[in-house]
């Protein structure tokens, strides 16, 4: 199943850090980003997270949670978090139930070698549940300033 823009995004629970367990629908009135990214603590995820954390005040005045996700454990994703003083948390979906929603998982090439792994990418769902942007292939520069501004403009719509 592919969730096309317009379109509710079905319900779902994950755990997360801060012992917390994510419910999209405990979400409803607010408006959602949910960023995928590869693996914690490499470069490009904490450059990733750091410019989400540096905003968040922003997302919280148009009204919208941040989430990042990937397929590392709960241990892993606390220990990113408490490193990186992110002010959000974390989904660990390591049975990639998530990402398969998203349908994020793609095969990659790494030194020659193909494998399946994480596409950054980057969905604004509306306070109403549904699926209002998506960003896939993502480039880390300048991305969450561009996710922030469409927020915002979301926000202002409503």
């Amino acid at each position: 199943m592919t969730l096309a823009i317009g379109q509710p995004v079905p319900d779902f629970s994950a755990a997360a850090t801060g012992d917390t367990t994510v419910n999209l629908s405990a979400l409803k009135g607010r408006q959602v980003v949910i960023y995928f990214y590869p693996k914690a603590s490499t470069p490009g995820c904490t450059t990733e997270g750091g410019d989400f954390r540096d905003r968040k005040a922003d997302f919280e005045a148009a009204n919208t949670v941040i989430l990042g996700a990937s397929r590392d454990g709960i241990r892993a994703q606390e220990n990113f978090k408490a490193k990186q003083a992110f002010n959000f948390e974390l989904i660990s979906d390591k049975d990639e139930e998530i990402c398969q929603l998203f349908d994020v998982i793609k095969l990659k090439k790494l030194y020659g070698k193909e494998h399946l792994g994480i596409e950054r990418s980057t969905f604004l769902i509306d306070a109403e549940g549904k699926l209002a942007r998506e960003w896939r292939g993502v480039k880390v520069k300048g991305h969450a300033q561009e996710v922030l501004e469409a927020a915002q403009a979301l926000h202002a719509g409503n």
